[in-house]
C-alpha cells in the first residue's frame, strides 16, 4: 500500500477503505509516513470530506493507536459526557456529582483550557491539594469507592489524535467536520464508556459559531458513536452568552457549589439538570422527565454536593473548601465594570469575554502559561437585561489595578446595547 496512491484517491473525492485508513493512521503514528504526506492527505480531506464510514474508521484507528480504558470492573452502564467548550462552562463539575449520587459511575477524563475556553482540569486544580494526574488503577479504584473521579487526559490515550491534531493546527485544517468529529470521538471511545452524551455548543463563544455547523458536528459525532457500537446522544446548547455568572477557576468552582446547593444562576442550573437527566436516561434510570426529577431531588437533599466533597477528598483535595467556599483564596483586586449608557444589552461577544478573563490570568494564551486561579469575571448583566448608566456590568477579579483597568476597557467593547428589549437566547436548541 502506497501513501501517495491514498492521497491521490482522496484528492479525487473517492472513499478510502478501512485498511487504507488504518495504514495511514498507523504509519503516521510510528513516523513511517512523513508530515508532508499527512498534510497533503489532511488538506484533501478538508476539501473532499469523508463519508460516515470513513469517519468512523478514522475514529476507531485513532482510538486504537494507544491504550484503551477497560471499565468492566465498574458496575452498571458507564456513561461519558463531552462538551465542545466555551466560556463559563463548568457543567461537568456539577453534572458528574449529580449523576454519581444516583448510582451511575462517572469515570471522566477532561482537558485543560487554552485561549478563550476554560478547562475542567484547571478548575479542579484550583481546589487546594486536589490531584488530577492519577494512575489508571487508582483512578478506577476511586470510581469504585466514591462513584466518581475526574482526571486529566492520559497521553497514552489516542496518541494518533494528538499527533494529527498538532499537524492540523499547523496546516489550517482544524475546521473540518469529519476531522473534528473523529478527534473528539476517538478519545471518548478509547475512554471505554458504554454510552456517550455530547454537549455541542453553538454561538459566538463556541468553536462552532452557527447552528447549522453545530448540527453538522453533532450529526457526525452521533453517527460515529453508533457506528462504534456506543449509544450516543447529542444536545446542542447555547454559547452566545457566557454560561452562568462566573468565568475563572475558583469563581466557577464556587458557582458549581451554588448549583449543587440549589442556589445557582438559572441558566447553568437548567443546563446541568438537563445534561444530568440525559446521562441518567442513557444509563436506563427512567424516562427523561423521571430523570429530571431525580436530578432535582439529589440537589435538594444535599446528596449531590456531598458527592462532590467526597470526590475532592478521594482525589487528595481539601473538601472543607467545598463545604465553606468563602475560604478559597481571593484575587488581589476587585474592580467593577460600569455601564457607559442606559439600555438593554443586545449582544455579548462571548469569545471576547473569555479572552478578557484570560488577560486577567484565568486562562492560557499558550500551553506554557501559568494560571492565576483567583482571577476571573463575575457577570452582573447579560443579553436581554436592562442596565442604567454607571450600573455594574461585571466585577473583575484581578491581580492588579492596572490589569483590571485594561480588562474593563476590553469588557465594555464586548457588549452592544439597544433601546428596545432583546430576547434572552434559547438555552437548548436541539436534542
Amino acid at each position: 500500500m502506497l501513501t501517495y496512491e491514498i492521497i491521490q484517491k482522496k484528492k479525487q473525492g473517492k472513499e478510502l477503505t478501512v485498511d487504507e485508513i488504518n495504514f495511514i493512521v498507523s504509519g503516521y503514528t510510528n513516523k513511517s509516513i512523513p508530515d508532508a504526506q499527512m498534510s497533503a492527505l489532511l488538506m484533501a480531506i478538508y476539501f473532499k470530506g469523508m463519508s460516515p464510514t470513513e469517519t468512523t474508521a478514522l475514529t476507531l484507528a485513532m482510538a486504537q493507536s494507544g491504550e484503551q480504558m477497560n471499565l468492566e470492573r465498574l458496575p452498571g452502564i458507564k456513561v461519558d459526557k463531552h462538551s465542545t467548550g466555551g466560556v463559563g462552562d463548568k457543567t461537568t463539575l456539577a453534572v458528574g456529582p449529580i449523576v454519581a449520587a444516583l448510582g451511575v459511575p462517572v469515570a471522566k477524563m477532561s482537558g485543560r483550557g487554552l485561549g478563550h475556553t476554560g478547562g475542567t482540569v484547571d478548575k479542579l486544580e484550583s481546589i487546594p491539594g486536589l490531584r488530577t494526574d492519577i494512575a489508571m488503577d487508582e483512578f478506577l479504584s476511586i470510581v469504585q469507592n466514591c462513584g466518581i473521579c475526574v482526571t486529566g487526559q492520559s497521553a497514552k490515550l489516542a496518541p494518533a489524535d494528538k499527533a494529527i491534531y498538532n499537524l492540523r493546527d499547523q496546516t489550517a485544517t482544524v475546521d473540518s467536520i469529519p476531522l473534528i468529529a473523529a478527534s473528539i470521538m476517538s478519545k471518548k471511545i478509547a475512554a471505554g464508556a458504554d454510552r456517550i452524551l455530547l454537549d455541542v455548543k453553538t454561538g459566538n463563544g463556541a468553536f462552532m459559531k452557527t447552528l447549522p455547523e453545530s448540527q453538522a458536528l453533532a450529526k457526525a459525532m452521533t453517527e460515529i458513536g453508533e457506528g462504534a457500537g456506543r449509544k450516543t446522544v447529542a444536545m446542542i446548547t447555547d454559547m452566545s452568552v457566557p454560561l452562568g455568572s462566573a468565568v475563572g477557576n475558583i469563581l466557577e468552582i464556587q458557582e458549581v457549589i451554588d448549583v449543587l446547593r440549589g442556589q445557582g444562576p438559572a441558566d447553568i442550573t437548567d443546563i446541568c439538570i438537563e445534561l444530568s437527566a440525559t446521562m441518567l436516561y442513557l444509563a436506563e434510570k427512567g424516562d427523561l422527565e423521571t430523570c429530571r426529577q431525580m436530578a432535582k431531588n439529589v440537589i435538594a437533599n444535599g446528596k449531590a454536593l456531598a458527592k462532590l466533597a467526597d470526590m475532592v477528598e478521594a482525589q487528595g483535595g481539601d473538601k472543607s473548601f467545598i463545604l465553606e467556599p468563602d475560604s478559597f483564596p481571593k484575587a488581589n483586586t476587585t474592580y467593577p465594570v460600569l455601564s457607559l449608557e442606559s439600555g438593554y444589552i443586545a449582544s455579548m461577544d462571548t469569545e471576547g469575554i473569555g479572552i478578557c478573563a484570560m488577560t486577567l490570568g484565568a486562562g492560557r494564551a499558550s500551553a506554557d502559561d501559568v494560571i492565576d486561579f483567583t482571577t476571573g469575571i463575575m457577570i452582573k448583566a447579560k443579553t436581554g437585561d436592562f442596565v442604567e448608566k454607571s450600573q455594574p456590568l461585571a466585577i473583575l477579579h484581578a491581580p492588579s489595578q492596572a490589569k483590571a483597568e485594561a480588562a474593563a476597557a476590553r469588557y465594555i467593547q464586548c457588549l452592544t446595547f439597544s433601546d428596545t428589549k432583546v430576547c434572552t437566547p434559547q438555552l437548548i436548541h436541539e436534542h
